[in-house]
């Protein structure tokens, strides 16, 4: 793939993403607060439906020949204490590395500090890499479930697939998106729930 091929590529990818991401509204400040409370659920609905359609992706690509896959290695202090870190800068910002540029799109001004924020905490790891190196280093080094199991990516990955769609199913059961967001999410004109508006209309996440 040329370079220009792998811009497209990466702009339409961008695309699609970003429109998803407006139209789950994923990208709110309460809907990402509220996930980390486990009042509301449509963030991890969202995510774990990114997650299936990419495994069911990668097992076509993969099963076919045209990928191989490249699996980085496994680092426990750095994953576990990243991710931990990361978890409490998301939950106190209402935001993430993922949403921030939509909310600066949708006119949320703190989200500028958010990513002000972001690229300073990047900046500052670069410098200290070298010094925290020792810490974060040692692992299993490339530890994938496939391996473990003796089955091929595929088989994993489309298992993985279909328990993830099932337990999609439920949560939707257990708590539906119109529920969480509020019926007129989509819009209405004239209602009485929006004082005939026509305004969107979300549950308040606060």
């Amino acid at each position: 793939m040329s370079v220009l091929s792998a811009i497209f590529v990466g702009l339409a990818m961008g695309l699609v993403f970003g429109l998803a991401l407006e139209k789950s509204r994923v990208f709110e400040p309460g809907v990402i607060v509220g996930q980390m409370q486990l009042r509301n659920f449509i963030m991890l609905k969202v995510f774990l439906s990114a997650v299936a359609t990419g495994l069911v992706v990668l097992a076509a690509l993969n099963g076919f020949g045209f990928i191989k896959l490249a699996p980085k290695a496994t680092l426990y202090t750095a994953d576990i204490a990243g991710g931990l870190i990361l978890g409490v800068g998301i939950t106190l910002a209402g935001g993430c590395p993922g949403t921030v540029l939509a909310q600066i799109g949708a006119g949320y001004r703190d989200a500028w500090a958010t990513l002000l924020g972001g690229l300073c905490g990047a900046l500052t790891f670069g410098y200290l890499e070298p010094v925290l190196r020792p810490w974060i280093d040692g692992g299993p080094g490339k530890l994938t479930l496939d391996h473990l199991v003796g089955l091929p990516f595929w088989q994993v990955a489309v298992m993985f697939a279909a328990l993830i769609i099932m337990l999609l199913v439920l949560l939707e059961r257990w708590r539906p998106w119109q529920t969480e967001l509020g019926r007129h999410v989509d819009g209405d004109t004239g209602s009485a729930a929006t004082g005939g508006s026509g305004r969107r209309h979300i549950v308040s996440q606060h």
